[in-house]
């Protein structure tokens, strides 16, 4: 029987708040992205954790993000998203997990929760085409140093195909109309988004 390449992976969501909307750059790519890993993270069964910052000053999640199914949704303050009531879901379980992170601000938020991550013992992975940050400067140089502190920077396509590690999986087909069905959002993010 066919087995998963990586067998506790979980969803970080972080900060994609409406007021966010006007000034982060492509944020209409870091949805799409943010969308197909939540319907992607439903189809392979896998946790969703989610944050906002500050939400009575900075809003609400943005709408089209369908977050019921998260495991937390949870207010911080803190910029890292490893805040307590996400970090005890980890310290119950047994041996690190494979995050995978989405959201903003790829230079302050998304990089203090991926440095928390790895302290912590976890393996961390990055989407290129699902962070981003209102100058969009700073995004490659945060991606550049994620990879120095040993985060995996990769794309939401190649992140849920090494998740699967193998096509005799049963939600295989399943992953696979979805990569199909949001090929050009995908193509859109990373055009906007990963520029080399």
């Amino acid at each position: 029987m066919a087995s998963r390449r990586l067998l506790k992976p979980a969803l970080f969501i972080c900060d994609l708040q409406e007021k966010f909307r006007p000034v982060i750059w492509g944020y209409p790519s870091v949805i799409a992205t943010a969308q197909k890993m939540i319907k992607a993270c439903q189809i392979l069964n896998i946790p969703i954790y989610a944050t906002t910052q500050s939400r009575g000053k900075l809003g609400e999640t943005c709408p089209e993000l369908s977050l019921e199914s998260a495991v937390e949704h949870v207010d911080k303050s803190m910029f890292s998203m490893w805040v307590p009531d996400i970090r005890k879901h980890f310290e119950l379980a047994d041996g690190p997990h494979e995050i995978v992170i989405v959201g903003i601000e790829s230079h302050i938020c998304v990089t203090q929760t991926t440095i928390d991550l790895l302290a912590n013992g976890h393996k961390v992975y990055v989407l290129a085409d699902g962070v981003s940050s209102c100058n969009p400067q700073e995004v490659p140089i945060a991606l550049d140093r994620l990879r120095r502190e040993g985060a995996v920077v990769t794309t939401s396509e190649s992140f849920l195909f090494e998740c699967m590690g193998d096509a005799n999986i049963s939600e295989f087909r399943q992953i696979s109309t979805l990569v199909r069905d949001t090929k050009p959002n995908t193509k859109s993010a990373l055009e906007t988004l990963c520029k080399i």
